[in-house]
């Protein structure tokens, strides 16, 4: 089974590629109609992030979208961003 890293955190996915493709198309399609009861905005992200696995673009955002993320808890909250495991340091490029 195949996992996506964000945050720190282990999300499992399914690991055939259609599958995954259909979830987080399926996702997202949620996500759009967010104002009706049980579906929510909250299925955009989940959505962005299962594809996130087949889609390099997709990837290339999630993977920015994580380090901003990881330093606005640091700059704000760094003993929650220290429990959350994100207070490595990243290599600089030269």
């Amino acid at each position: 089974m195949k996992s996506v890293n964000f945050l720190g955190k282990r999300v499992p996915v399914p690991g055939n590629l259609f599958l995954r493709i259909t979830l987080g198309l399926a996702l997202i399609a949620g996500g759009l109609v967010g104002f009706l009861p049980v579906l929510g905005f909250w299925m955009l992200p989940l959505g962005f992030l299962v594809l996130s696995i087949d889609f390099p673009p997709v990837r290339r955002f999630r993977r920015y979208a994580t380090v901003k993320l990881g330093d606005w808890f640091k700059a704000r909250w760094p003993k929650l961003a220290e429990k959350m495991g994100l207070t490595g340091r990243r290599r600089n490029r030269a």
